[in-house]
């Protein structure tokens, strides 16, 4: 009978710590630039993101008795195990409140730029284009889309060029 019990609660501490590491580790898989985002994935990742750090810090604490009372009946290896998962629920509690895209999507401070018979971009390459009177910039789609805002001065004007 113990043993049972013991996978009993293996069982459960595992599906608890899935779905607690699942709210963080979902929307960062699956919202990412430049990979094929479904629509209907994209609203799931959104639908769980905005959840996630109410249901990681659910998992998290239903974690804990699960963990508590395995520790006491494991091994040396059960424990190196029951630690490490309780590493991953803990870091998905705490990476579900972050706004990690921020990370990812930061802004251009300094950009370089060169005259177009010195660029290397190539011929199909999808550009963001500004004009200014005689001034005018052009913003590579493929930069862009990891940064999404740059500040630059264009003719004199200070402007933010999103996407």
């Amino acid at each position: 009978m113990p043993a049972i019990r013991s996978r009993t609660l293996w069982l459960c501490l595992i599906l608890v710590a899935l779905v607690g590491i699942a709210a963080f580790f979902f929307p960062a898989f699956v919202i990412r630039p430049f990979t094929h985002q479904s629509s209907r994935g994209l609203s799931w990742a959104m639908a769980i993101r905005d959840r996630a750090p109410l249901i990681s810090l659910l998992s998290a604490i239903a974690f804990v008795p699960f963990a508590a009372v395995l520790w006491q009946r494991s091994s040396r290896w059960n424990k190196v195990l029951l630690g490490t998962i309780s590493l991953l629920v803990a870091f998905s509690a705490v990476m579900s409140r972050l706004n990690y895209f921020e990370w990812m999507f930061h802004p251009v401070a300094n950009a370089q730029f060169e005259a177009e018979s010195f660029s290397k971009l190539d011929a199909k390459e999808m550009i963001l284009a500004v004009r200014y009177g005689s001034d005018a910039r052009a913003y590579p789609i493929s930069q862009m889309a990891y940064h999404h805002i740059l500040n630059d001065v264009v003719g004199g004007v200070p402007i933010a060029v999103t996407y």
